[in-house]
């Protein structure tokens, strides 16, 4: 009777998780963004990559930056539960334990660095797993909760997929990909605090010391105009640096001056805007602006190079 008592007080517990669930711990919409800059890097890099190397590249990248999430889900769990927009992720759910979640992550880190290091080279397995530790040790465990800073610094861990892919093909770094480095990170401030403006209360609620809520709106406003400004200006470097075309630099000039006028509205947006539409609007138009940017760059590299130029 004793051992029957003992069994039934010990309840194990069987996962409910779904392969969907473990799917959606890695962050799918933000995991297509590091595929496809990674794959633009690439592209763009000079040198030849085989194709099944590159694919495997690419897939290493993907689960690479699949990993991260995982791992910041499994850390983020109680700040999740309590945000409108993170509540019904896996952990928060439910569905899948923390555990299961670190386990998982850590799985597909090591997995993703061994391969891209051993089938294309360590400059690109190196910048890979430090993109990881980066993601989720620097970003999620310290920055995120310590200051409002946090996007800002953090804004890195997304900004090095292009530089990644492009050292995959040449076993280095050189300036175009730090370029396309800076894009990005100047780009991730004033998309993510257009959404902290609008999810003031969720981030409040969560403590997390976001620009608006430790410094106020009128202040996230201006620091997401003057980091519009630096973006308009550096996302046009790559034709006066040689790697984009006249036609790149016209479209990038044109896509700048729409952000700034986005982000010239939100400035000029009431302080306590119930409505926020013209932080809305930025965030939305934010990631036409980074994504077709990029594809006008992929564009060209892909002409380039099936007519040999």
């Amino acid at each position: 009777m004793a051992l029957v008592d003992n069994i039934e007080s010990n309840e194990v517990r069987v996962s409910e998780a779904l392969p969907g669930d473990y799917f959606a711990l890695l962050k799918p919409r933000v995991m297509s963004l590091v595929v496809f800059t990674a794959f633009v890097g690439m592209m763009i890099a000079p040198g030849e990559i085989h194709p099944l190397t590159a694919a495997i590249a690419i897939l290493s990248i993907a689960v690479g930056g699949g990993a991260s999430g995982a791992l910041n889900m499994w850390y983020d769990a109680d700040i999740d539960a309590v945000m409108s927009r993170t509540s019904k992720r896996p952990i928060p759910a439910g569905r899948i334990t923390r555990g299961e979640a670190l386990a998982f992550g850590l799985t597909l880190s090591a997995f993703a660095v061994m391969t891209l290091g051993i089938l294309t080279n360590w400059a690109a397995g190196g910048l890979l797993a430090f993109t990881i530790f980066f993601y989720a040790v620097i970003y999620t465990m310290w920055l995120k909760r310590s200051t409002p800073q946090n996007i800002v610094i953090g804004g890195a861990a997304g900004a090095f997929p292009p530089m990644i892919g492009w050292a995959a093909v040449t076993g280095s770094v050189s300036l175009e990909s730090v370029i396309l480095f800076l894009i990005i990170f100047l780009w991730t401030p004033p998309h993510f605090w257009a959404l902290a403006l609008f999810k003031l209360r969720d981030y409040d609620m969560a403590n997390v010391p976001m620009l608006p809520n430790v410094a106020g709106e009128r202040h996230t406003k201006l620091q997401i105009l003057i980091y519009s400004v630096v973006l308009a200006s550096v996302a046009v470097l790559p034709w006066p640096l040689g790697f984009a075309s006249p036609v790149y630099g016209a479209i990038a000039i044109l896509l700048g001056a729409n952000f700034l006028r986005h982000a010239w509205a939100v400035w000029r947006m009431e302080d306590g805007d119930a409505t926020m539409v013209p932080a809305k609007k930025l965030f939305g138009f934010s990631l036409v602006y980074l994504a077709a940017l990029f594809s006008v760059l992929l564009g060209e590299a892909l002409v380039s190079r099936v007519m040999g130029w």
